[in-house]
């Protein structure tokens, strides 16, 4: 294959779900008080909602169930996505946010790149020489010589106008239509991201936003609970939960007893982990299917783990060295074992 040009995916979830998704299954009440939030925010009052949650609970997934409710109503969708590959790169997710917004193409040419950012900033009432200048620079473009006045400000003082500036567009795109900003994967958020992100949640209360926070249990919100902020803790699926997941994969053809409860066993109640390794044993050659159910053939034994889930779960490790050599000890004593074993063997 040929790489033909960068993904108009807008978000890391978007990328790795191209098609249409499954159903969501016991986020029910989660996405009820989403719900909530959006029509208080869309009649005035801004909300916050932070979801937090480990990899594979399904945080992403839960906000792509608002945005299909959504897709009717009039308002502005805005998805800010934090990447671990620039937690140490200013302001980030803003400048992909903002490429897109002015669809920037890769053939674009200087010249070309600012006559959009021009135009994108004409429907606003930010000062073009003030505004036009700072985002420029935020972007890395390089502007004509004497076009615009130089910013003569201390990088500090830049870096605040800039934050300043991208609260007000925000706002006033805000009075326009109500706002859907999400935060995606801030456990990955630079500096600057996170204190664009407070001064957001201080303008919140007062404009039709509803923002939308995503992250793990490892990141510590920098800023202090407020009113109009909710917290969200997402939990692992209850076993019932689990099987109807397990019934939708299999687009509802019963799968045998002991396949269903190998999947429960292996997958702790974590939805991406029950999906693809539900999703793994279907396409295995050891699973014969039927007009309405499915015939084991072969022997469990022969399911390796999808590579999805390996970089998944060696990811979890990495974060954490002291507990990789305790899980790497406990694989060989079994799927359960007692403290008191694993602690004379360390």
């Amino acid at each position: 294959w040929q790489v033909a040009g960068e993904s108009a995916a807008e978000s890391r979830f978007e990328a790795a779900h191209p098609a249409i998704l499954t159903g969501l299954v016991g986020r029910e009440p989660e996405l009820a008080l989403l719900r909530r939030a959006w029509e208080q925010s869309r009649a005035g009052t801004g909300q916050v909602v932070l979801i937090n949650g480990e990899p594979g609970i399904g945080k992403s997934r839960l906000v792509d169930a608002l945005v299909s409710e959504l897709k009717a109503d009039g308002y502005t969708r805005i998805i800010l996505g934090c990447s671990p590959y620039h937690s140490n790169s200013s302001l980030y997710p803003v400048i992909v946010h903002l490429q897109r917004v002015l669809d920037w193409q890769h053939e674009d040419g200087a010249d070309a790149k600012l006559a959009k950012l021009e135009e994108g900033l004409r429907d606003f009432s930010l000062p073009p020489d003030e505004a036009t200048p700072l985002f420029a620079s935020l972007l890395s473009l390089p502007l004509p010589e004497g076009r615009y006045p130089p910013l003569n400000v201390t990088p500090q003082q830049q870096k605040q106008q800039t934050l300043d500036a991208t609260v007000a567009w925000l706002l006033e795109e805000a009075e326009r239509q109500p706002v859907l900003q999400v935060w995606e994967d801030l456990h990955w958020a630079d500096p600057s991201t996170l204190e664009l992100l407070a001064l957001v949640i201080e303008q919140t209360p007062t404009a039709p936003i509803l923002n939308v926070l995503t992250f793990r249990p490892d990141f510590v919100p920098p800023w202090s609970q407020r009113s109009h902020m909710t917290p969200v803790t997402l939990n692992r699926l209850e076993r019932p939960e689990v099987e109807m997941l397990i019934a939708l994969q299999a687009d509802g053809k019963a799968l045998p007893r002991e396949v269903v409860e190998h999947i429960v066993g292996k997958t702790d109640g974590i939805p991406l982990f029950v999906e693809e390794l539900t999703k793994a044993i279907l396409e295995a050659d050891f699973l014969l299917e039927g007009n309405d159910s499915y015939e084991l053939t072969g022997s469990l034994a022969e399911v390796t783990i999808p590579a999805t889930l390996q970089d998944s779960l060696m990811a979890r490790l990495d974060r954490l060295p002291s507990i990789r050599e305790v899980a790497q000890i406990g694989a060989v004593l079994g799927r359960e074992f007692a403290y008191e074993m694993m602690q004379a063997i360390v």
